[in-house]
């Protein structure tokens, strides 16, 4: 009965990202989840479920949140943020024309950004907004398979350390995508890790890794 209470707790705590930010934050309530919690424990369980037995497994299930610990703690907190607005995002069909062009426009681009994501059968470019259109353009409408404009790029300095510690990069996504923020594209370039996201998401992702950073250095200090 323990276990399966505790079992359905960590369950509905991995549904909602609201609960799961209130507990890597330090927030929330753990008799208040609980309670909010109970109608569908007892539903799942079919059974009368004690109060204090879930709140002893949302207190267990904190530590499944608890990202900041160890090594991770101290590359998050030697990390720095950058914001580049007015970006955008064209995806077209990897093929060997497509890829001949993109490698062309590589060597003679001048552009302050331009990044390339190339999947299985996809390549993606991302650049500023002013070259957007002379990327897109070279090439033909059948090839191109997606593109969006009115994007920005949040990119993390962190130190050296991250490149050989697991978790960093993971500490980033959680804490943007418990923000309820859609990451469009994201890569990594040896320390620094590039999230792409809406225009009008990128004040939350920035306040998001802001407290967390601000976290890490609270708690290394």
């Amino acid at each position: 009965m323990v276990n399966s209470i505790s079992k359905t707790v960590q369950n509905l705590i991995d549904e909602d990202l609201s609960l799961q930010d209130a507990l890597q934050r330090d927030y929330g309530n753990y008799s208040a989840i609980a309670r909010m919690l109970l109608p569908k424990i007892k539903e799942t369980v079919n059974q009368e479920v004690n109060l204090e037995s879930v709140i002893t497994s949302v207190k267990r299930a904190k530590a499944n949140y608890t990202i900041l610990q160890g090594k991770i703690t101290r590359v998050v907190a030697g990390s720095g943020l950058n914001i580049r607005t007015d970006m955008a995002k064209v995806s077209v069909e990897k093929t060997k024309e497509n890829l001949d062009k993109i490698r062309k426009t590589l060597a003679t681009f001048s552009s302050d950004f331009l990044q390339v994501i190339e999947g299985n059968s996809v390549v993606t470019l991302i650049s500023d907004l002013n070259s957007f259109n002379k990327i897109s353009s070279i090439f033909a409408k059948k090839d191109v398979i997606d593109q969006k404009q009115n994007l920005a790029t949040v990119i993390i300095r962190s130190p050296d350390e991250i490149t050989s510690t697991p978790g960093c990069v993971q500490a980033f996504y959680n804490a943007v995508s418990r923000r309820h923020i859609n990451i469009e594209e994201t890569m990594s370039c040896y320390t620094e890790t590039i999230i792409v996201l809406a225009m009008e998401d990128v004040s939350k992702a920035f306040a998001a890794l802001t407290d967390l950073i601000t976290e890490a250095r609270r708690k290394t200090a």
